[in-house]
């Protein structure tokens, strides 16, 4: 046995075949859910996992996964996984254009997708070079133009295909390929042997003690253990973070509540009925609606069995801590921070916040080294946060960027991460941000998530983003793309400027200010700053 995703899973199953993994609720109070137990769950994967094969699939073939979240999502990943067939997220938000270019990218051969999303994939689908094998979940809507190749019903692949296992050996070197966003650019697939990711991204078994030191061990862990833990990835799984997080609760043998959609009323619900033990978020965009749902239509919701509600992808600022935390004090909240090309890098301090900044307590594997010298950075000096040993083999298709993103020191594999940091004399890392959205203003370096934790420190801000836009004096000037809370009153430039002054240097102070109805990201959460580059840069007079 090796540390293969789906070897693990196996030997879970066969500890805990009755334990139940998977509940799927539509919308609290309807009716509309699916329980799946762990030996459910895999004969449900192995049925869909035989009719790839029987299909044509072959081991290292890519098939890309352009669906909302359901008992559908997480069985073909594992589907996928014993067949040695590369599962692709595809972010279901995406346009013609956008699908087109991400099918292609990624080689897509095979599409498992929503019914909802036909009209999309039979546009996209005569631009593909390779996708040959369609499998639709659901129905069309009416009178939606039925795509080129004739999709396979789920339901029927699903009834026709074996329950038994009987697959062909598998691999730690079988590849799992997570596109990241591409809010600030076209997206990237990163490429992961499965047990690097099972090392960086699902803490080799034991978030919060020793990974495993063999695959075997894992189940033996599972069968010594009880049920009781509920995890609850809000977010859509096509994001890596859920994904992950329902991988982890699979690696303890514990139970796994997915929505199809995030509604906040609808999540607070399923924490009290379902006793939720553990709840993982998008920073403020996906904890902002939950406050104002626990001040008003769900106040009094019993969050007892809540023991901890957890951010990574998007910072939860101070601000929404300090609420949250008034609203659910034995709640422990935490800011996770890492990447689809690192994995985890660590936890945010208690004092992180936008007077000592975004700060980290990084695992042994992080550093800030120096951009061209790759060793560590002294205290205090402005460097680029990199990890090491299991971290993916590069970008699918794009070797130049694999070549300024990853790269060999002595025996070992690094990757450099996007964002700029400093290191302080207790080993602890003050993030600055994003070195692509860096803001150049008068010689000055600004990072957009500093200003943004000012700017939602406020009362009246719901959310904000902070975008660089050109400026014949400055270069560029930094401006603040807002979103009022409702009832509040509207803010003027000169209010936000006082309220950072305490909070800020002055050459980091809004400049601008656009009061925007909402502030646009991704279904997941994270930051659009294209979008708030193009709004400020209109607004200007």
């Amino acid at each position: 046995m090796e540390y293969n995703l789906a070897d693990l899973f196996e030997s879970v199953v066969d500890v805990v075949p009755d334990r139940e993994a998977l509940v799927y609720i539509d919308h609290p109070g309807t009716g509309a859910e699916r329980r799946l137990t762990y030996a459910e769950l895999d004969a449900a994967a192995n049925r869909i996992a035989h009719h790839l094969i029987e299909s044509g699939l072959r081991p290292g073939e890519h098939l890309g996964l352009h669906l909302y979240n359901g008992i559908e999502y997480l069985q073909t990943v594992l589907a996928c996984l014993k067949a040695r067939v590369v599962p692709v997220n595809v972010n279901y938000r995406y346009v013609e254009e956008e699908l087109v270019y991400l099918y292609n990218d990624a080689d897509l051969v095979a599409l498992v997708f929503d019914g909802e999303f036909t009209e999309r994939v039979a546009a996209a689908l005569p631009q593909t070079a390779k996708l040959r094998h369609l499998l639709r979940v659901g129905t069309a809507p009416e009178g939606a133009p039925e795509p080129a190749i004739a999709p396979v019903p789920y339901a029927d692949a699903e009834a026709a295909g074996s329950d038994a296992r009987g697959f062909a050996p598998r691999s730690a070197d079988d590849q799992f390929i997570i596109y990241t966003g591409g809010t600030t650019g076209m997206p990237k697939g990163v490429m992961w042997r499965q047990e690097d990711l099972f090392f960086a991204g699902l803490f080799g078994g034991e978030p919060s003690g020793e990974p495993v030191k063999r695959p075997e061990e894992l189940a033996e862990r599972v069968a010594k253990g009880g049920a009781g833990i509920t995890f609850f990835p809000a977010p859509p799984l096509m994001h890596g973070t859920s994904t992950l997080t329902s991988f982890v609760a699979f690696n303890y043998g514990q139970r796994i509540v997915i929505h199809r959609k995030y509604t906040p009323e609808d999540v607070l619900r399923t924490i009290e009925k379902e006793k939720v033990s553990s709840v993982s978020l998008v920073g403020d965009a996906m904890l902002r609606p939950l406050i104002d749902a626990l001040h008003g239509p769900l106040k009094g919701t019993d969050l007892s069995s809540l023991f901890s509600i957890s951010s990574s992808g998007a910072i939860m600022s101070e601000t929404v801590r300090a609420q949250l935390q008034a609203l659910a004090p034995h709640v422990l909240l935490l800011n996770n921070f890492g990447s689809s090309e690192s994995g985890s890098n660590g936890r945010a301090t208690d004092d992180s916040g936008p007077e000592k900044g975004f700060r980290l307590e990084v695992n042994e594997r992080t550093q800030v080294v120096d951009l061209v010298t790759h060793e560590p950075v002294p205290v205090g000096v402005v460097g680029r946060l990199a990890q090491r040993g299991h971290v993916p083999l590069g970008y699918y298709n794009d070797p130049a960027k694999t070549a300024e993103t990853f790269f060999q020191k002595g025996d070992e594999r690094w990757v450099l991460l996007g964002d700029m940091a400093t290191v302080d004399d207790d080993g602890i890392v003050t993030v600055l941000g994003r070195g692509s959205q860096c803001i150049n203003t008068g010689g000055e370096k600004v990072y957009p998530e500093e200003v943004e934790q000012a700017l939602k420190s406020h009362p009246d801000v719901y959310d904000a983003l902070v975008a660089g836009v050109p400026d014949a004096k400055w270069g560029n000037h930094v401006a603040a793309v807002v979103q009022i809370r409702t009832g509040a009153r509207q803010l003027s430039l000169d209010e936000i400027q006082t309220h950072c002054r305490t909070r800020l240097a002055g050459y980091k102070i809004p400049r601008q200010l656009v009061i925007a109805p909402e502030i646009q990201r991704s279904p997941s959460g994270k930051a659009d700053y294209r979008w708030a580059r193009t709004v400020a840069a209109d607004a200007q007079p």
